[in-house]
């Protein structure tokens, strides 16, 4: 559904507020401007992330930024969506998104536009210690490792990401499963040959991602899209997940606890609080989320401007089917921290 463009004021611009964490009674749907869904059920993760909150809520920005910064309107967004008197609280963000060509009124890919938020976000930040803090609140540090199979010399080059890309076989799947696969370690096949720095020539190799850190806030890909001879369809395979991710996961995986440093203690694991939700096609779709605010059991399930409380029950029913589940969002917790 298609709205109108509304020039901005200066004072709606640059008035940020104070921002604190929600309660039950803020959680709110968000109208759909045209194609806004993905930046809708986005936004609803975002609100449910404290840890998000607290680093912007420590900015103060000053009147020279500009209306077109991403950190700047994603705070006021957050606001705004608090704010039950603001019928638009998230439109100046999606007016600041298409200035950076994301448009309201195209399909978008969630994961791609959740890369590209927080991307921008720490790159426009100007405060580069609270742009460091934003990076390392979901940054997954990995290395690639390649191994020569002729002299064993192995070449390492660090690799980051913002989400952890999982793919999926047809039939059944488990989380755990697909972090196993995601870093086991693979004879390169024919043809794939890598170079050797050592024997300076092309080798037959390994390849494999080493973890090296995990973050506050992980953030799971559900690789869900497949090209097939140029066609993009959807696997609508089944891909069960945990409410609790534990470091278990990991050492199952190949990455010990002393092999991650500075990531999982002993003492801590993972709680789910935000699923992004794909629903029909690859062509023809549609995003919601499910979240489950800080401090709170209750779950609510957003559809843009409808939220209505669920169940985990009703989280579990993505797993598989037309209503999947697509990006995962888990919060590292204390054994002895509540939720």
């Amino acid at each position: 559904m298609g709205a109108s463009q509304t020039k901005m004021d200066h004072s709606s611009i640059f008035f940020v507020h104070s921002l604190d964490h929600r309660s039950a009674s803020d959680v709110r749907g968000l109208f759909n401007y045209g194609l806004s869904c993905c930046v809708n059920a986005l936004l609803q993760s975002f609100s449910a992330t404290s840890e998000l909150l607290d680093i912007l809520n420590k900015w103060n920005p000053s009147e020279e930024i500009r209306e077109n910064n991403i950190p700047l309107q994603l705070k006021n967004a957050l606001q705004a969506i608090k704010d039950t008197s603001n019928p638009y609280p998230h439109r100046y963000f999606l007016d600041c998104l298409n200035s950076h060509n994301i448009s309201r009124y195209t399909q978008h890919d969630a994961d791609e536009i959740f890369l590209i938020i927080l991307n921008l976000s720490q790159k426009q930040m100007p405060d580069q210690d609270l742009a460091k803090e934003i990076r390392s609140l979901y940054e997954i540090k990995m290395e690639t490792r390649v191994m020569c199979l002729e002299c064993t010399y192995i070449q390492q080059v660090p690799n980051t990401s913002f989400s952890l890309p999982l793919a999926i076989r047809e039939g059944g799947n488990s989380l755990e499963s697909c972090i196993q696969s995601f870093f086991k370690r693979q004879n390169l096949r024919e043809g794939e040959e890598s170079y050797c720095d050592r024997c300076g020539q092309k080798q037959p190799s390994t390849h494999e991602l080493r973890l090296v850190s995990l973050p506050q806030v992980l953030c799971v890909h559900i690789k869900r899209f497949r090209n097939d001879n140029g066609f993009t369809r959807k696997l609508n395979s089944k891909v069960t997940f945990p409410k609790t991710l534990n470091m278990g996961t990991f050492d199952a995986a190949g990455q010990s606890e002393n092999e991650v440093s500075g990531s999982l203690q002993a003492d801590e694991h993972y709680n789910l609080y935000a699923v992004i939700v794909h629903i029909g096609t690859a062509m023809f779709g549609h995003y919601t989320a499910y979240i489950q605010p800080s401090q709170e059991l209750t779950w609510y399930y957003a559809d843009d401007s409808t939220v209505r409380p669920a169940t985990w029950a009703n989280v579990q029913d993505t797993y598989e089917g037309g209503k999947t589940a697509y990006l995962l969002l888990y919060r590292k917790m204390s054994r002895n921290a509540s939720g």
